[in-house]
């Protein structure tokens, strides 16, 4: 566990314990690194309005925390697996339009998603070697879009 991560730990249970929730943090391994699980009676409320408010805390321990982490490196904050169900989803997601663009030889476009979903896309076909992954558009209509590697003849 990174001392990052502990310390964004700590500091949620006291905004927990400040404001009243009954909830909790442990941290966890995920995909994408180190996660932030946070469970607890009052966790519903993270998960309302499509998790705004957990992207709230999350964007919240990145800027407090953020500068101690190496570059590129994020801390995410999930609820009830709520995350972890979601990455699991996005990985299927990712295997089967690998799938489809090894069959078809045509590149596929992914709906509009955030870039923490993008990246767990990018991550999962990382190790392809006949596949790239890029990210188009711009803002929230940013998209992921896999294709065939050319052949270099």
């Amino acid at each position: 566990m990174t001392e990052a991560s502990q310390q964004a730990a700590e500091f949620l249970e006291n905004v927990f314990d400040q404001t009243g929730l009954e909830l909790s943090v442990a941290v966890k391994q995920g995909i994408a690194g180190e996660v932030l699980d946070i469970e607890g009676e009052d966790a519903e409320l993270l998960q309302a309005q499509t998790g705004e408010l957990l992207e709230a805390l999350q964007h919240l321990v990145n800027q407090v925390f953020g500068r101690s982490l190496a570059a590129g490196e994020r801390l995410v904050c999930d609820v009830n697996g709520f995350r972890a169900t979601r990455e699991a989803e996005l990985q299927a997601m990712a295997n089967l339009a690998a799938s489809r663009v090894r069959q078809t030889g045509m590149p596929f476009t992914f709906q509009p998603m955030s870039a923490n979903e993008r990246r767990i896309i990018h991550l999962t076909l990382a190790d392809s070697t006949d596949l790239f992954t890029e990210s188009i558009g711009e803002g929230s209509e940013r998209k992921l879009r896999i294709g065939p590697k050319r052949k270099e003849s």
